[in-house]
């Protein structure tokens, strides 16, 4: 398997892959729960999508394509995934799913983005509101459990959560609103 132009520094195509895919799965995965509600169902085509990118990884001939590259991929494991379990009764046409896929690529930039921007925000709360807000969102944890740990009621501690959820939101739209006035 020949390296893509504009690949990263490595000379190993296993290890270009490996780094463009985690580098571009949170986009990826957003474009993918656009078009399929159930978490489960993301992660069943996440890693076909994963599967089938691999073995075709060697066409790829530009870095920069990757995601476009990617979304292509994406999308016809979606059909496939929503041909397969075309009898359930939350399945969206066709020409939907097509207009979801279309946008969601195109939006794939400004959402990998507003999850960097994310990131940088989280990253800046005082320790123990990020150590919150990571514990409130992780699967194995439920705000009952948190609550209880903390000495807060459930109430208070959601309250506390939308706070924090507020000032996150402003950190990104600061931080994305001078990344577009930055040349």
């Amino acid at each position: 398997m020949e390296p893509a132009k504009n690949m990263l520094a490595s000379r190993d195509p296993h290890e270009d892959f490996l780094r463009l895919f985690t580098h571009h799965e949170p986009g990826l995965r957003a474009f993918v729960h656009a078009c399929l509600p159930r978490a489960a169902d993301v992660d069943e085509v996440m890693q076909e999508i994963s599967l089938v990118a691999w073995r075709k990884f060697s066409t790829l001939t530009e870095a920069a394509q990757f995601p476009r590259w990617a979304c292509l991929i994406a999308r016809y494991e979606i059909l496939t995934f929503r041909r397969a379990h075309a009898r359930d009764r939350l399945v969206l046409d066709e020409d939907i799913m097509e207009k979801l896929a279309e946008e969601g690529a195109e939006e794939m930039p400004v959402r990998h983005a507003q999850l960097a921007a994310l990131d940088d925000c989280v990253a800046k709360l005082p320790r123990d509101r990020g150590e919150l807000v990571l514990a409130a969102y992780a699967p194995e944890h439920s705000i009952k459990s948190l609550a209880g740990r903390m000495g807060r009621t459930e109430a208070s501690l959601y309250q506390l959560l939308a706070r924090i959820r507020q000032e996150l939101l402003r950190c990104v739209e600061r931080t994305l609103a001078q990344e577009a006035q930055t040349p």
